[in-house]
């Protein structure tokens, strides 16, 4: 599988419980925080929830 780099680029501040675990479950946690993630149908799924939020780079 391949990594794909995740950044938060938006704040979780009155955004839904929901969402802010999904960030949380990625393992970001402040602004502008990069994490390297595989690829997986799993993953993908929760950047697809709150890719509003984030920067998703190949």
């Amino acid at each position: 599988m391949s990594k794909i780099k995740i950044t938060q680029i938006k704040s979780v501040i009155d955004r839904p419980k929901r969402q802010k675990e999904t960030m949380k479950a990625l393992g970001l946690r402040k602004m502008n925080q990069t994490v390297e993630k595989e690829a997986s149908p799993q993953v993908m799924g929760m950047i697809r929830k709150v890719s509003h939020l984030l920067r998703i780079e190949e």
